[in-house]
């Protein structure tokens, strides 16, 4: 088992763990960024992280027949851990702002599905991604994610397992103190670290 040290120590490897003033996709504003895709980018590390994923899933004794996450960020997180798993990876992509199945995937009625995330904050992409599965008649039985960066607070209704758990300021972006500075622009992580205006 990976102590969260370990897969500290994994990120910050990787380059990962970033220090600015970000823009999240929940709107909020941070000095820390966990750029998941520069780890992810390393097939040894995805592998390592997703396998320890799939095992924490494995040891809530929930059955499941999907993984399932929201795209970009989780594509190669359900792939890799509905692997370890021996179920499909599939996800979601947004159509017109909306999380929609797209490229011929299909939960049928009934299907069990574990939603996963590369990190959480809010936990608003998550929702998302599970009321997918509830519009096709499917049913989320778990949620795991590598990171959580809530500290714990979110809760999902089901089981929540996850590699990493910390708090990282958040702030409301009228209310953000690194915007009151005016030192440091800010970033949207995922777009090129292209400055917001």
């Amino acid at each position: 088992m990976l102590t969260e040290e370990e897969i500290k120590e994994i990120f910050l490897k990787a380059d990962a763990f970033l220090e600015g003033h970000f823009l999240l996709s929940s709107g909020l504003h941070s000095p820390y960024y966990l750029q998941c895709a520069k780890v992810l980018q390393y097939p040894d590390y995805a592998e390592k992280l997703c396998s320890e994923l799939a095992g924490r899933i494995e040891d809530l004794g929930v059955e499941y027949d999907l993984v399932i996450a929201p795209a970009i960020g989780g594509i190669i997180v359900s792939y890799e851990t509905a692997r370890h798993l021996g179920v499909r990876g599939i996800f979601a992509e947004r159509v017109e702002g909306e999380l929609k199945l797209r490229r011929g995937f299909e939960i049928k009625p009934g299907e069990r599905a574990v939603v996963v995330e590369d990190v959480v904050t809010t936990g608003k992409s998550t929702r998302e991604t599970m009321e997918v599965v509830s519009s096709h008649g499917g049913e989320v039985v778990a949620v795991g994610s590598l990171v959580d960066r809530s500290g714990g607070k979110v809760d999902f209704g089901v089981p929540f397992v996850t590699l990493w758990r910390l708090e990282v300021p958040v702030y409301e972006p009228e209310v953000c103190p690194i915007c009151r500075e005016g030192k440091i622009p800010l970033v949207k992580p995922g777009s090129r670290n292209i400055p917001v205006k």
